[in-house]
């Protein structure tokens, strides 16, 4: 096994959790979803568990109901997403037929990882689903949450997410093959390549999501990476683009490195 702070890692994991935004692979980019599937296949196909954490469920629902922009109101996310979570996982699937794989849909709640029980059902279903060979493709239930029990955003979850499979790495997936000094549109912003301890981001300035239809962007990246690295699991921060490149353990995007977890000796 490579060492923590080499992404080389990333490639001998035995179990990784991959994110992918909603504006990586909704509207024009919805093309993306080839791609990133031929590049999870090929992980698959080596014997790695792959777990995919994906938003896009209200992005992919609103054409469908005319929509424009993201709707405000949490009955209007509700129903797009209800219709598009459907359409984004026939989406997966229809690609994913083409190396045999089977996806299996996985919707998590805020309070389903908070309380005990649910905690454990989930973990034990998602063993499950790896033990079989099948591809979890887990996202938000945004038709059942709250506001006031959101995630918050999906790079959130995927930090959780990999905390409860105890993933080896988890590999967070946007339109910025990096984590920047400042937005990387501005003049002098430098990409960080390396983050060990958290103090090389103290005086980066980070640019919110600007497309519109996600709810995430570089700081909540950064704040998921800390989260868990600190549990014990490398993370990679990089864009869909170099999807392919980063499962492969190339010298891409920014690597978080790992701290110790003792309790993750206790994977089965």
């Amino acid at each position: 096994m490579a060492t923590p702070a080499d992404r080389s890692a990333v490639r001998e994991a035995r179990r990784v959790v991959v994110k992918v935004g909603s504006s990586s692979i909704s509207g024009a980019n919805a093309r993306n979803i080839e791609p990133l599937v031929d590049a999870l296949a090929a992980a698959h196909g080596r014997g790695v568990e792959i777990v995919l954490v994906s938003s896009g469920a209200i992005a992919t629902g609103m054409p469908y109901l005319r929509l424009s922009t993201r709707p405000s109101d949490l009955a209007t996310q509700q129903a797009a997403a209800a219709v598009g979570q459907n359409v984004l996982v026939y989406r997966y699937q229809d690609s994913l037929d083409r190396y045999d794989i089977v996806a299996g849909q996985v919707l998590l709640t805020a309070g389903d990882l908070e309380n005990p029980t649910h905690r454990s059902n989930a973990e034990r279903a998602m063993e499950r689903l790896l033990a079989l060979r099948i591809l979890p493709i887990v996202n938000e239930n945004d038709t059942v949450a709250t506001h006031e029990i959101r995630f918050g955003d999906n790079d959130r979850l995927a930090a959780l997410v990999s905390m409860l499979i105890r993933a080896d790495a988890l590999v967070l997936l946007s339109d910025v093959d990096a984590i920047y000094t400042r937005p990387p549109e501005e003049p002098g912003a430098e990409r960080i390549g390396l983050v060990t301890d958290g103090s090389e981001l103290d005086d980066v300035t980070f640019g919110a999501s600007t497309s519109g239809v996600g709810t995430g962007g570089a700081s909540t990246k950064v704040s998921a990476a800390r989260l868990a690295a600190a549990a014990g699991t490398g993370v990679l921060v990089t864009s869909i683009e170099r999807v392919a490149d980063a499962l492969a353990g190339a010298e891409v995007g920014t690597w978080f490195v790992p701290g110790t977890d003792p309790a993750r000796h206790g994977r089965p």
